[in-house]
């Protein structure tokens, strides 16, 4: 992180619906002035998004090339492979609580405290994996609040079709969804081997029919971050430009 210009800062953040004391990494670009407007990237996934997909330094090289529009990152760290997965899947025992948490304390908190646009479109999640899920059914349930999602290789199992099979809001996210070709046994954290690419595939069939701004790009590779993190510098651009 050397290289980098901006600051990173830890806020501690008690959350009411998880019952638990978060720690947020805030990502503020060098020209960081509160007489500018902000856009939100809120990462699922925030420690790993910063050390692994150097997100901080690739939103600074793009924002200083006037590539992208001005825009905060937040990433949201875990505690550990168990609370990841309590919290990010659709079965976990505080999957509920982090999707309201982040529509309903993190979101009017990054509002108070910086200068942002205060509309969906401003606000984009990002997410790997289990991150991407949680990402884009928080998205479902609070359209209005999350205008961008980022899902770089999301589980998908049958619910997550539904939902979105079942999504009935005139509010329409834009989309940019990404899977790698070789994704078809990832060994998950509770020890299974599962084909991602497949579900995924199915995934783009449904989300083509409802019309989002939809962006599907498939890559060569694997489910890991030799991927996904130069493939970020072309995801920014095309959804912060």
């Amino acid at each position: 992180m050397s290289k980098q210009t901006g600051i990173i800062k830890e806020h501690s953040f008690y959350s009411t619906s998880l019952e638990e004391e978060l720690t947020l990494l805030i990502y503020l670009p060098e020209n960081f002035s509160p007489l500018y407007k902000y856009s939100l990237l809120i990462a699922q996934d925030g420690q790993d998004y910063f050390r692994l997909g150097r997100v901080g330094r690739q939103v600074e090289t793009l924002m200083k090339n006037e590539e992208i529009e001005d825009v905060i990152v937040v990433g949201i760290p875990y505690k550990n492979v168990e609370d990841r997965r309590e919290k990010y899947h659709p079965n976990g025992g505080k999957f509920k609580q982090y999707v309201r948490f982040l529509a309903h304390e993190l979101v009017p908190y990054l509002d108070k405290e910086f200068p942002t646009y205060q509309i969906g479109f401003g606000r984009a999640l990002i997410g790997d994996s289990l991150g991407a899920t949680v990402s884009l059914l928080a998205g479902l349930t609070y359209p209005n609040t999350f205008g961008k999602l980022i899902l770089q290789s999301p589980y998908v199992n049958d619910f997550i079709i539904e939902k979105v099979v079942n999504f009935m809001s005139s509010t329409r996210p834009i989309i940019y969804h990404q899977i790698g070709t070789k994704e078809t046994a990832v060994k998950t954290t509770d020890g299974e081997v599962s084909d991602f690419l497949t579900p995924n595939r199915e995934l783009k069939k449904v989300m083509s029919k409802k019309g989002f701004s939809y962006t599907y790009e498939e890559f060569d590779g694997d489910h890991t971050w030799k991927y996904w993190q130069p493939a970020l510098t072309p995801i920014l651009k095309k959804m912060f430009e």
